[in-house]
């Protein structure tokens, strides 16, 4: 999906949310990267597989 040059990494890898952001919607507190992944303002996750990652405490 990305088509950044070095590439983003994966939505798998552990650095995945520094992907770049393609959707920008900072009224709703989200944000679609290159790879998939949603970024909520609270630092959770939504995967391309549509599983959640809570936000870090």
């Amino acid at each position: 999906m990305c088509q950044h040059e070095p590439q983003c990494p994966v939505a798998a890898d552990p650095r995945g949310q520094r992907a770049e952001i393609v959707v920008s919607h900072p009224e709703q507190g989200w944000y679609l990267l290159c790879n998939g992944i949603v970024l909520f303002d609270d630092g959770g996750l939504m995967l391309p597989d549509h599983s959640v990652v809570a936000p870090a405490a």
